[in-house]
Order: structure tokens, then sequence, then C-alpha cells
């Protein structure tokens, strides 16, 4: 009679070799200085901070020729900050003619039309607007 029970391995996996290896070790084996710490950090947070397209969003921007500049992407990218800390979670963000559903909390644009587009349009789902 065949057993339909999962057992799983009670036994922790450990690393083979030196188990007092220093964790703050790079992949050759250096220490890490504080500082490269630091910067990684930086780096990290400043990435993370940017705001990203959903594929929709990108498809609607090609599909309705919609081009939005360096400038653009950082006022926009601000709005969202600004939004963020008012508490908002999915946004309308309106800027040079182009409405942008944005989901605040996942930095994310989620939609994107053009002016003549958005006229008529109800937008739902969305706790905010902010323009630009």
């Amino acid at each position: 009679m065949a057993d339909h029970m999962i057992y799983l391995q009670t036994q922790p996996l450990m690393p083979i070799g030196n188990s007092t290896v220093n964790q703050h070790t790079n992949v050759h084996g250096s220490n890490i200085k504080s500082s490269e710490k630091n910067q990684f950090a930086l780096l990290l947070a400043k990435e993370t901070d940017k705001l990203t397209f959903s594929q929709h969003a990108i498809e609607r921007l090609r599909s309705r020729n919609l081009q939005l500049s360096d400038q653009d992407l950082t006022k926009i990218n601000d709005a969202v900050k600004r939004a963020a800390q008012k508490g908002a979670k999915e946004s309308l963000v309106y800027c040079n003619d182009i409405a942008l559903v944005v989901s605040v909390q996942n930095k994310t644009v989620i939609t994107a039309m053009d002016g003549n587009s958005a006229r008529n349009t109800i937008f739902t789902n969305i706790d905010s607007a902010v323009i630009i």
C-alpha cells in the first residue's frame, strides 16, 4: 500500500568546511570593507527607489506612441514619492497630456494613455491624483 505522506529532513543543512567563516566576506574570500557596504546600500536604495513600468504600461505607451523624457520620468517619480508620503496606494498621475495609473506602494506604472483617451474615462480603484 502506498504511503501518501511527505517526509521532511529534520537535520538542518550545514556548509561543508570551516563553520567559522566570517559572514562579511565576498566571493573571493576577502573581507568587505564598511565603506563598500555603505556604497552598496546607497546604490541599492537608489535603484529600488526608481519607478518601474509594467509590461501592460509599456505596451500602452508603444501602441499609443507616447514618449516620456528623462525630465518627465523624474517629475513622475517625485510625484509618486509625494503621493506615498500622503499615504496613497493607487494614484492617477497626469503629466504632459499623459495619464498614468500608478501603484504607489509598488512604484509601478500600471497603465498609460494620452489626454484624449483619458477624457470621458472613469478611473476606478485609485485613491489619489497628482497633476504635474
